[in-house]
């Protein structure tokens, strides 16, 4: 299977193939050298949602901000109609460290899969205008926050992102998921403003690998060198 998707994802000239969500370095390992992927060491965070209310996990500040939101008038909902969802996906389609970090689902079939019952998208919103949002994906009582997105520059003093991520979490924890992870939170540098964001709402880091591959063989083998163990 690995063979026959790379073989086809080269015929399209990708840029790269990533393979994620992967705890165990050496699962797949002979396979993914084979074909020339090299491994990533990389960073997620999870909150766990069954062993104490989310509220409790959150530090004096962090609760603030959040009881400001409320008073602020700081709504979170799940998108109730196509209006909303396309206000949601051009505020996706303008973030800019999201066209770095992951591909965006063509609009339509965006729509669909947050239609069924192992999706569901989100906004804020404050006084109607929608100022963040996210999409949350469901699988074996574990949710993931994929897509997350926010007016941060344009509304400092809401912390939209703060209102999603927290709504999100508080959705999560409500429907009785046992954990939500948050799945890209990039590579393990020391520093890192977005790991160190996520962490403020209580989690803990896990680490994980994905497999990469390069469609261009002169890339692909730099970096292969690079990663080289």
């Amino acid at each position: 299977m690995l063979s026959a998707i790379t073989l086809k994802l080269k015929k399209k000239l990708c840029l790269n193939i990533e393979f994620s969500d992967i705890s165990q370095k050496m699962f797949g390992y002979k396979h993914f050298r084979k074909e020339g992927y090299f491994p990533v060491h990389w960073m997620e965070v999870h909150n766990s949602l069954h062993s104490m209310p989310p509220s409790e996990r959150l530090d004096e500040k962090m609760t603030e901000r959040i009881n400001k939101q409320i008073e602020q008038e700081v709504e979170f909902k799940q998108v109730e109609n196509y209006d909303e969802f396309r206000s949601f996906y051009r505020m996706l389609n303008r973030f800019p460290s999201l066209k770095i970090r992951r591909y965006l689902l063509p609009e339509r079939q965006f729509w669909e899969m947050g239609q069924s019952e192992n999706c569901r998208l989100f906004v804020t919103q404050w006084h109607g205008k929608i100022i963040g949002g996210c999409a949350c994906i469901y699988s074996n009582n574990n949710a993931y926050l994929w897509y997350l997105a926010s007016k941060r520059k344009s509304h400092p003093l809401l912390f939209p992102a703060t209102a999603t991520v927290w709504g999100a979490i508080n959705d999560s924890y409500e429907r009785h998921f046992r954990h939500i992870y948050f799945m890209d939170v990039g590579l393990p540098f020391k520093k890192s403003q977005y790991r160190d964001f996520i962490l403020k709402f209580g989690g803990k880091e896990v680490s994980s690998y994905r497999w990469f591959r390069f469609t261009f063989g002169w890339l692909n083998r730099i970096m292969r060198l690079i990663y080289k163990e």
